[in-house]
């Protein structure tokens, strides 16, 4: 597919520059289908699986960083990176568990929002909730609200700051219990100790070193934080820190990671310089719709040399639409994988007016499987993060 090379510029007439593209019509088929399967599924959280190396406890998030392994010269001693190498041996059974709880919710609470049907729209949040309450209230299943033990490695560390990306997936949880309150699909007593779980989570992540430290990295771990910070910030009225994620936003992450021509040049130095483009930019325009309100748009919001969430997806459509175009490294894992539904297109094609972008964005896949590219696609349903017809 050929793209329009400007990416401000529309495909059609500028009178006719709003996509009259009906989101929840195109997403309705997928999500009840896929609602039904979830609906059937029994709420699973981390303490069905202990890591046997980790020095927390049962409701304790764990995880092992991905790019360290074993030092062959040294058996036994501390591990060594390999960067973008991923480790098969290291302990991501509780990354896992939170993929599958993140889209199982996702997947309810979109469907609860689209269905026409209000018994069946109840019956999908209900079951949301279950899920919901198995990982933030029962105490017998709950995680705890801190992340002190993730990314760890073997001889080095028991956690890191870089851990906290390891929750990023709950942003778009905490999305979809703000959309179920606003469709009147969770009675307000049910409402308090989701709140409180993702408020004290929220404190844990403003306040603890780890956060703090993560908060301040100049590449995706800081706009990773700011997304997270957003969305429990807007669901439980947090205006503080709405206020500095807007501010961060505008202020450090765009201006520190983009570059003129719309590009990330410190993702592009990575051994995986496509995929982690991708990741960023979806993280950074799912972050400025998050923080939108009404009668702006966050994606055409330009600092005063043009860089602007807009120009960054214009410079990396063309990519999407035909990957062997890209002129720089290619990934040195899953490489095959990329691109699919990257949120970033459709965003940037609602704000910019461009059909073109929409048509590549509706081609992709909606529900990767491998492991890496579910964890680096953390905005899987729009329906939750544009209500309505999907326009900003």
């Amino acid at each position: 597919m050929i793209l329009n090379p400007d990416p401000t510029r529309p495909t059609h007439p500028a009178s006719e520059q709003t996509l009259h593209f009906d989101l929840h019509a195109h997403e309705r088929p997928r999500l009840l289908r896929a609602a039904e399967a979830v609906s059937r599924k029994a709420p699973l959280t981390i303490v069905s699986v202990r890591n046997p190396r980790s020095a927390g406890g049962a409701h304790d998030f764990s995880s092992e960083a991905d790019y360290w392994w074993p030092d062959p010269d040294n058996p036994g001693g501390p591990y060594r990176q390999r960067d973008g190498l991923s480790n098969p041996d290291n302990f991501t059974a509780h990354r896992a568990l939170l993929l599958d709880f993140s889209e199982n919710v996702g997947v309810l609470a979109a469907a609860a929002l689209v269905c026409r049907e209000p018994e069946q729209r109840w019956r999908y949040a209900d079951a949301a909730l279950a899920h919901l309450y198995a990982w933030f209230v029962q105490p017998a299943t709950r995680m705890n609200p801190s992340l002190l033990y993730s990314q760890a490695i073997g001889g080095v560390c028991t956690g890191r700051a870089i851990g906290v990306i390891d929750t990023l997936h709950l942003a778009e949880v905490a999305v979809a219990v703000r959309r179920l309150d606003e469709a009147g699909l969770i009675h307000a007593d049910a409402l308090a100790p989701l709140h409180e779980w993702f408020a004290t989570y929220l404190d844990w992540l403003c306040t603890h070193p780890y956060g703090v430290e993560e908060r301040d990295w100049h590449n995706n771990h800081g706009t990773c934080w700011a997304l997270q910070a957003a969305a429990f910030a807007r669901l439980t009225g947090n205006a503080e820190v709405i206020a500095d994620c807007r501010r961060r936003l505008f202020e450090v992450l765009l201006p520190d990671q983009m570059a003129a021509d719309g590009s990330f040049p410190q993702e592009l130095s990575r051994t995986k310089p496509y995929g982690y483009s991708i990741f960023n930019l979806d993280v950074m325009c799912a972050l400025a719709v998050l923080l939108t309100e009404p009668g702006e748009d966050p994606l055409r919001h330009a600092l005063q040399d043009g860089r602007s969430l807009l120009r960054g997806v214009g410079f990396l459509a063309p990519y999407l639409a035909d990957k062997s175009a890209w002129p720089f490294a290619r990934d040195v894992m899953y490489w095959p994988e990329w691109p699919v539904r990257q949120p970033a297109l459709l965003f940037g094609a609602l704000s910019a007016g461009r059909e073109d972008w929409l048509q590549v964005w509706r081609c992709l896949d909606p529900a990767p499987a491998v492991m890496e590219v579910r964890r680096n696609f953390p905005v899987r349903q729009p329906v939750l993060w544009l209500p309505g017809s999907g326009a900003f």
